[in-house]
């Protein structure tokens, strides 16, 4: 086994086909976080990515995209912001774990929603989790006929409310694909103030977050398009969603919604629009990513697992980095796998963001 490093704009058109050609080799490698698109947009903003080429019997066999940061201290790619990890690889592909380490120039590589079956990373995992996906297909009639018959529990409720939007505000439409750059400037507004008010750190504070977005959904290849979707009621977005797809599965990645609309459960609407529409565009499956929340229980359909850890070799700078990440992902975990825990935690991230939106908005912050 041959393993090269290569910048993620150096690969060749040809090592883009066998990483192209090993995402369509396994259902487990569909989602769009693992293509090259992806890794290329990442690295446009991010100095440190790179992509180890696998190499064996002449052909290009694997792909691993990553950041290296000071230290040789590696990471997943867009890590805190990819929903999808894997070393992408053709079937009956394996490798040895110090040997890719040692090639990268790295002494330890951190994930966290790496698929399973990554069976050389198998003794470095700390975690398996749940990752929520709805599986999809088109209905026979409109909307609401779709509804029905996914979700016949909750339809009349949730058709009633946007009935009620509709006689409030204005008409409601949905738009699967828009394409103007000042909805998805509303969605990172309404985001970011979303992250305020619960405490949460603001991705959108961050330019190269901001331009990453900005850049992905502009983008439009198989492996990896961006889509912005938007729930309109009259001409007032209501709600959007921005993540990127592949030809078989959308990733939710971005939802928020006008707060002043809450009542009308704008954000529910917003899933379930677009789940309805991707299906009728060829998504099978609308990948809601790791994490505990009462509205992915809801829309599920069944959990894909995802895995998280340190991947090391014997080096003073991967114990250190394991020693300082550790425990800290570790109580996190634990307080989010606990309701009792987790809801005080959550009560007081919304009140340390409130005071934080208040001092702002007195011109103190």
């Amino acid at each position: 086994m041959e393993i090269t490093v290569h910048g993620t704009g150096e690969l060749t058109p040809g090592q883009h086909r066998a990483w192209h050609e090993a995402m369509d080799s396994s259902p487990g490698f569909a989602n769009p976080f693992l293509s090259p698109e992806f890794a290329l947009a990442v690295g446009r903003h991010r100095a440190g990515a790179r992509v180890a080429v696998l190499h064996e019997d002449g052909r290009d066999a694997g792909f691993l995209p990553y950041e290296r940061g000071p230290f040789g201290i590696g990471r997943a790619i867009g890590l805190g912001l990819s929903d999808c990890q894997a070393l992408v690889h053709r079937p009956g592909t394996t490798w040895d774990t110090g040997e890719l380490l040692r090639a990268c120039g790295l002494s330890s590589f951190e994930f966290d929603h790496l698929v399973c079956e990554q069976r050389p990373f198998e003794p470095y995992v700390t975690g398996t989790f749940a990752s929520p996906v709805i599986d999809v297909r088109p209905g026979d009639g409109d909307y609401p006929a779709w509804l029905r018959g996914t979700y016949p529990g909750q339809a009349k409720t949730t058709l009633k409310k946007e009935r009620r939007l509709g006689r409030d505000v204005g008409e409601v439409r949905f738009v699967f694909d828009e394409r103007d750059p000042g909805a998805l400037r509303t969605l990172m507004r309404w985001k970011s103030a979303q992250y305020r008010r619960t405490g949460r750190m603001d991705r959108f504070a961050r330019p190269w977050i901001v331009a990453l977005v900005e850049e992905l959904s502009r983008l439009r290849a198989p492996h990896c398009t961006g889509v912005l979707s938007v729930l309109y009621a009259g001409d007032r977005p209501v709600a959007a969603h921005f993540g990127p797809r592949s030809s078989t599965v959308l990733a939710a990645w971005f939802t928020a919604y006008d707060p002043a609309l809450h009542r009308y459960s704008p954000g529910l609407l917003m899933h379930l629009r677009t789940a309805e529409a991707a299906a009728r565009h060829g998504v099978a499956v609308v990948d809601l990513g790791r994490g505990d929340k009462e509205y992915k229980d809801w829309l599920k359909t069944r959990e894909l697992r995802v895995q998280e850890g340190f991947l090391t070799r014997p080096h003073p700078m991967a114990l250190a980095h394991r020693l300082w990440r550790g425990p800290a992902r570790g109580l996190r975990n634990t307080v989010l796998a606990h309701p009792r825990l987790r809801e005080p935690a959550d009560r007081l991230l919304r009140t340390a963001g409130a005071l934080r939106t208040r001092t702002r908005d007195q011109g103190h912050y």
